[in-house]
């Protein structure tokens, strides 16, 4: 495995029409391939963001019937490249609806599939209230991936929150986590940039984090800032406010190595007992 990786993330401002939104990851492919890049990042939700559900209904279909999925597939293997879809949301065989990410090889086969397992059930000081469970199922499954990135682990977005999930990816030896996100401008202003770092940190692992950034179609405003952070928790691409728009980059996979040596917190940990009961 190479030692030096070319990354690009996807900082989208994705709307209510999917193919408005899949013509723009398009053109993220073709800008990341451009770009020298081996492997894209999307952002949570990068083929709808409506919080209208009756409307988005109209628009979410299974797999096989995803125009949004069926257009990237069908770029990233006319470009050669990795691609990570953050995540759509997708239609089940029993009729509800998954928060999903994808991980696509450059021959635009489906690697793995990973279905969000924190719902975002949360009532901020702002006013806003937001019921995901309402809508779509948790998953059940932790998923990794062999990329050009190494073993690379899955999450999104509110997923960020539970250092279980992350314990977990640790233990299977991921050299990499995605964590593609819609977060709030409140929650993203205090917690975004400390969480990621801390899980880098937990899991001696790079965490890439695209994200959805700026003021959507509908009505809704997300933080932006999506980050790449290295094993030690340093920042390195942090990409701002608003969306629409590609950055790379260069992914240095020795430095996982020094700094599990350095660090041998993976090595080092323990099995927690549980608590008896009272």
């Amino acid at each position: 495995m190479p030692q030096a990786v070319r990354i690009a993330l996807y900082q989208a401002s994705t709307g209510i029409d999917p193919s408005a939104n899949a013509a723009r990851l398009v053109s993220a492919v073709v800008q990341a391939r451009e770009g020298g890049a081996d492997m894209l990042f999307t952002p949570e939700m990068s083929g709808l963001l409506d919080r209208n559900r009756k409307r988005a209904a109209q628009s979410i279909a299974g797999e096989s019937d995803d125009l949004v999925l069926a257009a990237v597939r069908k770029a990233a293997a006319e470009q050669g490249i990795w691609v990570m879809l953050g995540s759509l949301a997708v239609k089940k065989a029993d009729g509800r609806w998954a928060n999903r990410s994808f991980v696509i090889a450059p021959d635009g086969a489906i690697t793995a599939r990973y279905d969000k397992m924190h719902m975002f059930d949360v009532d901020l000081d702002t006013g806003e209230s937001w019921r995901e469970s309402n809508a779509y199922a948790a998953g059940d499954d932790v998923v990794t991936a062999q990329t050009p990135l190494g073993r690379l682990g899955l999450a999104i977005c509110y997923d960020l929150r539970f250092p279980a999930l992350f314990g977990a990816l640790g233990d299977r030896g991921c050299d990499a986590i995605a964590l593609p996100a819609a977060f709030t401008v409140p929650t993203g202003r205090d917690h975004w940039e400390v969480l990621l770092r801390a899980r880098a940190i937990e899991a001696s692992a790079f965490v890439i984090a695209a994200a959805q950034g700026g003021r959507h179609e509908d009505g809704r405003e997300t933080y932006g800032h999506s980050m790449v952070i290295d094993p030690w928790g340093k920042v390195l691409l942090d990409m701002g406010e608003g969306g629409d728009r590609v950055g790379f980059a260069d992914i240095d996979l020795a430095r996982i190595g020094e700094v599990r040596a350095q660090v041998p917190s993976l090595a080092n940990r323990r099995k927690i007992p549980s608590s008896p009961e009272a």
